[in-house]
């Protein structure tokens, strides 16, 4: 929000404060404002003349040499501006001007004529060329004819003004006016408010419900609909201070009757409209949802085709305006219009943002209706915008106006406890004090001793409950005003929680392997969603999120996995030169089951890994070696031995995976991830040599974590130790081997490790020899030989028997 510094001293008495002092004590009051420009440089010796004469320069057909009046002397200047002519009052730089830019006027020749000066255009008298008026953009500056010659043109022109930026948060909507801001700067400054005239002198015998109706088919979206009558207008341009006004504020002066509805949206944050009566070829306005597919062409001269989203303005027949964001090419007001159809309505902020984000459309219009307006200013703009239409266009304003109301304008009431507001703040405030702070912000309220019932005016729309009432006071009494307190109140010392504290372990583990952590984008492309997800996720046939407006393709989906991005890490280090690589990270993939979303999709924590190059298969070992799929297995199987959880292998063919090298994780039956090695034809593409990744479900694996410290008591029976191999087939799988001879020997086997695979020489071709070792021990005794012997027995006929399998000699 752009606020002139002169224009907001015609609500508000800012007193002798510069415009910067000012900026200070609105920051400080809670709106920060990004920066204080000035609306020109400072020129000298720049006043109102007038052109007596106006010829053709003897020798040059596209200059003039004109004789200007400049109240204590007359000049001859010589002006090539196509739009100079006599009678005019035009802005000159006398002799010794300094204008913008360090420009300094002198007398010249131009071919053989002396100039005694410059008849300035606005650009040259430093006003943005943006918001110069099209019509003179290309020309001089002509003053209205009641200027006085010889007078300063840095008041007429406003080029003393400061302009102030407002940072304005979501929350505080009412400061997109000038009479919000009037409303803060008043409170801060304990200042009366002057609210602008509305008295309108109407058409007697006349009203606007002669001219038209008013029939509104979606009151959810559009509950006040006011429309005003303002006939036999003069289109021209707008007076001088109001031009001035809307340049200081960032908008470029049209008309008067455009610029009218622009200055009162600036004024009172309400939007309107105007419409050409006579284009709108109708008696009716009917408020309806679009068709689907219906078009309409809008100012911008673009056409819009539009859905049943999208809330519209019609003449009964076709859309003139698209509600709440910009009206309709087919009733512009332009240089023939005569009489005038003005829209003064409440549209719903989600409808008007809807819009907005279909149509690529934003306007001031749509950024008020996107953050709410003041429902009791709808009518009062619409009143205040009639009586200037009336004094500057000279319209006649029909009576009333043709409404459909269905408006909720009912305040808000807070309740506000002195003791509560100290309690608070710290502060030691009286019943006076509060009651002088809710005075200054122009808040009605009822006082019962320390209790306050503050009645909330709808246009602070951000204040509904103590806490808000509450910033209210602390921000007016003054933030450097607080004392400098302690928090009075039980208090807990700080800890992490449970999910945050095994993230914590996890990361503490896998770092102590020696990866390091990487740190990538929650958003893929349309390729790698598809790539390296879980089995247990493809499974459930989650669809990919896809971005409404993403930042790029490459940017598009929320992931379904981690990997993809972890592998473009260490193909962009690979291609460095860097070659032993290890990455993991712990983050989110994000899963829906719904086509179209409707609601937000489930998080789903996961731990993803990548290693490439050689590695150490322990951190005390001096030797590294290369990167195999028994150094990732060994990672993932000492995580869950720290985490003492139980983890088994099983191997499995899962897409962009080398499919004799791969293997899911499950937990007891559940899978859970997968580890092994990429595909090479993967490996290729990414320009990576062997590499090797894993992706666990850290959600089960924290849901299934004992958080509740426990002991185990060391046992004080001896252990017996077995070893035993097998010769199986070797399609057989190790793991599957050991589970059963876990079954099997429960209770007495307490632990069963694989520490030998062998195949080649003296084995048959197609037959493979695994080690076991099992510890039996019993917690309450000493285990016999026989007992041993039993259990032993059984486990190697059981496995003989599943996997026709022998006991290696």
């Amino acid at each position: 929000m752009l606020v002139s510094y002169n224009w907001l001293k015609n609500y508000v008495d800012l007193g002798n404060l510069t415009p910067e002092e000012l900026a200070e004590k609105i920051t400080k009051s809670g709106i920060e404002i990004e920066g204080v420009e000035y609306v020109a440089e400072k020129s000298t010796d720049v006043v109102v003349g007038y052109v007596m004469s106006c010829e053709q320069h003897p020798n040059a057909d596209k200059l003039n040499l004109c004789q200007v009046d400049v109240g204590d002397q007359q000049l001859q200047i010589i002006c090539g501006a196509p739009n100079i002519a006599e009678g005019q009052k035009v802005a000159v730089a006398k002799p010794g001007a300094v204008l913008p830019g360090n420009f300094k006027i002198k007398k010249v020749k131009l071919r053989g004529i002396e100039s005694n000066g410059m008849i300035c255009s606005l650009k040259e008298l430093g006003i943005e060329e943006k918001y110069i008026p099209t019509d003179i953009a290309d020309g001089i500056f002509v003053f209205p004819e009641d200027v006085t010659v010889g007078e300063n043109v840095d008041e007429l022109l406003n080029l003393n003004d400061a302009v102030l930026e407002l940072d304005i948060l979501p929350n505080r909507a009412d400061a997109l006016s000038m009479l919000g801001v009037a409303y803060e700067v008043g409170a801060i400054l304990d200042q009366q408010v002057n609210l602008p005239d509305e008295a309108v002198t109407i058409t007697k015998d006349n009203a606007a419900e002669n001219y038209i109706s008013v029939e509104v088919e979606a009151a959810d979206l559009n509950p006040y609909y006011g429309a005003f009558i303002i006939r036999d207008v003069e289109i021209k341009a707008s007076p001088l201070w109001m031009r001035n006004y809307l340049m200081a504020a960032g908008i470029r002066p049209i008309n008067n009757v455009v610029d009218i509805t622009n200055y009162v949206l600036l004024e009172y944050g309400q939007p309107l409209h105007a419409f050409d009566y006579d284009k709108f070829e109708s008696e009716k306005v009917l408020v309806r949802r679009a068709a689907n597919g219906e078009t309409m062409v809008t100012l911008d001269d673009q056409e819009r085709t539009l859905s049943e989203k999208n809330l519209v303005i019609t003449n009964g027949k076709e859309p003139v305006a698209l509600a709440g964001v910009m009206g309709g090419a087919n009733t512009e007001v332009t240089a023939e219009t005569k009489n005038v159809l003005l829209e003064a309505a409440y549209f719903n902020s989600k409808s008007v943002r809807g819009t907005v984000k279909q149509t690529g459309l934003r306007s001031e219009s749509s950024t008020r209706f996107e953050k709410g307006i003041d429902p009791n200013r709808v009518k009062k703009a619409g009143t205040r915008a009639c009586l200037l239409m009336q004094q500057f266009a000279g319209g006649k304003v029909a009576a009333g106006a043709a409404e459909f109301d269905e408006l909720d304008r009912t305040e808000n009431v807070v309740e506000v406890n002195l003791e509560q507001i100290n309690k608070r703040l710290g502060t030691e405030m009286t019943a006076e004090d509060v009651a002088s702070i809710l005075k200054r912000l122009k808040f009605d309220f009822n006082q019962g001793g320390s209790l306050f019932s503050v009645q909330v005016p709808t246009r602070r729309g951000d204040i509904t409950i103590f806490e808000d009432m509450l910033e209210e006071v602390a921000r007016i009494y003054g933030y450097d005003n607080l004392p400098f307190t302690l928090p009075q109140g039980a208090g807990l010392a700080g800890a992490l929680t449970i999910r945050q504290s095994l993230k914590r372990k996890v990361k503490n583990y896998i770092e102590g392997t020696g990866l390091m952590e990487a740190m990538t984008y929650s958003l893929t492309d349309e390729v790698d969603i598809k790539r390296l997800i879980s089995p247990e996720i493809s499974e459930h046939k989650s669809t990919p999120v896809a971005l409404s407006l993403p930042m790029s393709e490459e940017h598009k989906y929320l992931r379904l996995s981690i990997l993809p991005e972890i592998l473009q890490v260490l193909s962009y280090n690979s291609a460095r030169n860097q070659t032993n690589l290890g990455y993991y990270e712990v983050g989110s993939i994000f899963v829906s089951d719904e086509p179209t979303v409707t609601k937000q999709p489930d998080e789903k924590l996961r731990l993803s890994g990548a290693l490439t190059g050689k590695w150490l298969e322990q951190p005390w070992q001096q030797e590294k070696k290369d990167v195999d799929f028994y150094i990732v297995k060994g990672i993932v199987e000492g995580l869950f031995d720290y985490l003492k959880l139980t983890v088994s292998f099983r191997q499995a063919k899962i897409a962009d995976m080398h499919p004799g090298r791969c293997a899911v994780l499950e937990m007891s039956g559940q899978t859970i991830g997968f580890i092994g090695q990429l595909h090479p034809i993967l490996a290729k593409e990414l320009d990576l040599k062997e590499t090797f990744v894993f992706d666990v479900n850290l959600e089960i694996v924290f849901a299934a974590y004992d958080s509740i410290p426990s002991y185990t008591l060391i046992p004080k029976y001896p252990s017996v130790a077995r070893d035993i191999a097998f010769i199986l087939d070797e399609d057989v799988n190790a793991g599957d081997v050991k589970e059963l001879i876990e079954e099997i020997g429960a209770p007495l086997v307490n632990r069963v490790d694989i520490f030998d695979v062998y195949q080649g020489a003296n084995l048959e071709e197609g037959k493979k020899s695994i080690a076991y070792s099992l510890l039996y021990q019993h917690p309450e005794k000493t285990l016999k030989d026989d007992e041993v012997e039993e259990s032993y027995q059984k486990i190697v006929a059981s496995v003989n028997e599943k996997f026709n399998s022998y006991v290696r000699s």
